[in-house]
């Protein structure tokens, strides 16, 4: 059976398309078959992150009746399938956006997961990537106004009648101006899963056009990304630890014997 997931949280940049990629290649890790759609449409960046930016079939052609979608379905090396959405504004033209929930209707049966990368804010493109899924992961940051228009996500997702996986919480700094995860869970009304903290290897991994579940996979981020595909398999997580670090453990275990 086909999972079918929109990741949004209403509010532009809280890490939509960082979750989604790393998500992806950690169920991918898992043995998941996993299709990451980017359904951001007007401002795409799943390509961009996963060094993809410049395919010549994409999720407009397919939306436009120029492609058909098995033709713009690449594989990436993570292990995980991608749809990229052209960087051209040319290819905004004749785009129908309502046909989204058409494009995952077929994917039903071809995957474990569907995962869509979903738009900025609350118009046309993100309802219907809302309308496109089963499920949605609503993602935030630790400030009032990224978790006021998760809020305003969580209500809009209510209303369509679409199951609400939890919250991701993203960029955690664990300073004393942000809202704690209770608080967040309080205000939006629904657990956070996972708390991803700012960590520098997600830039290096960027930078890298790799998820950092691959570039650096014992960073502090790539731990929360895999607890997250964990949870969503139903499987418990133990992380595994560096080599390093279990010498230590076995040092510390030594001289207190």
């Amino acid at each position: 059976m086909t999972r079918v997931i929109t990741v949004i949280g209403g509010k532009g940049g809280v890490g939509k398309t960082t979750l989604t990629s790393n998500l992806a290649s950690a169920l991918s890790e898992l043995g998941q078959d996993v299709i990451a759609i980017d359904a951001n449409l007007t401002t795409p960046n799943l390509g961009i992150h996963l060094g993809l930016h410049f395919a010549p079939n994409t999720i407009h052609q397919v939306l436009k009746g120029e492609s058909k979608l098995k033709d713009s379905i690449y594989p990436h090396e993570a292990g995980f399938k991608l749809i990229p959405a052209s960087m051209s504004v040319e290819d905004l033209e004749g785009v129908d956006v309502g046909r989204l929930p058409e494009i995952t209707f077929n994917l039903l049966g071809k995957s474990d997961f569907v995962i869509l990368d979903s738009a900025a804010g609350l118009g046309r493109e993100a309802i219907s990537a809302i309308n496109a899924a089963d499920e949605v992961l609503i993602i935030t940051n630790p400030d009032l106004p990224s978790a006021a228009d998760a809020l305003k996500t969580v209500k809009l997702a209510e209303k369509m009648n679409k199951k609400i996986l939890g919250v991701v919480l993203n960029k955690v700094k664990r300073k004393d101006f942000e809202l704690t995860k209770k608080e967040v869970e309080e205000m939006i009304g629904y657990t956070v899963l996972v708390e991803v903290p700012e960590d520098k290897s997600l830039l290096k991994a960027l930078f890298a056009k790799t998820p950092v579940v691959n570039f650096d996979p014992h960073s502090p981020a790539a731990r929360e990304f895999r607890k997250l595909a964990h949870n969503l398999v139903g499987i418990p997580f133990a992380e595994e630890r560096p080599f390093g670090f279990k010498l230590i453990d076995r040092l510390v275990k030594w001289i207190n014997t």
